[in-house]
C-alpha cells in the first residue's frame, strides 16, 4: 500500500500548441486526417477529411520563426513553405532549341532538360488522370 497512486500523480505538459492532431493516411495520392473527438464532447464524432496541398501551405505559412528555429531550420535559408514547389516555369518549345547530333550531319535532338520537361508533362496528366479516377 505504499506505492503511489498513479491517478494522483500531477498531469506533466508536453509542450505544443494544446490542438488536436489528426491521423494522417496516405489513399493513392491523397492524404486524409482523421480528428478524434473531444473527451468531454459526448456528441461529437471523430472528424475525417482532405489534407490538401493548399491546406498544408497553409499550416506551414503560419508555424511562427521561433517555431522554425526550435525545429532546427534556418529562418531565412529554409521556411517550410518554401517546400513546397507553387510555381514551375516551363519554357515553351521555340525556347528550347534542339541541337545538332553527330557533328551537325543533318541530325537533330533535343537536350536533357527537354526530356526531363517532357516527363514532367507526361507525369502531370498522370496526376490528373488519378485525380480524376478518385
Amino acid at each position: 500500500d505504499d506505492a503511489p497512486d498513479k491517478s494522483q500523480e500531477p498531469k506533466h505538459d508536453h509542450g505544443g500548441c494544446g490542438n488536436r492532431q489528426p491521423e494522417i493516411r496516405k489513399e493513392g495520392l491523397k492524404l486524409t486526417g482523421t480528428w478524434k473527438a473531444r473527451k468531454d464532447d459526448e456528441e461529437s464524432q471523430d472528424e475525417k477529411r482532405p489534407i490538401t496541398p493548399q491546406n498544408a501551405l497553409n499550416i506551414f505559412r503560419h508555424i511562427s520563426s521561433e517555431d522554425i528555429q526550435k525545429m532546427g531550420l534556418n529562418v531565412d535559408y529554409a521556411r517550410p513553405e518554401w517546400m513546397i514547389i507553387t510555381v514551375l516555369p516551363v519554357p515553351p518549345p521555340p525556347v528550347r532549341p534542339s541541337i545538332a547530333v553527330d557533328g551537325g550531319n543533318g541530325m537533330r535532338g533535343e537536350d536533357d532538360l527537354t526530356y526531363k520537361l517532357g516527363d514532367i508533362i507526361r507525369a502531370n496528366g498522370n496526376v490528373r488522370t488519378c485525380e480524376a479516377e478518385g
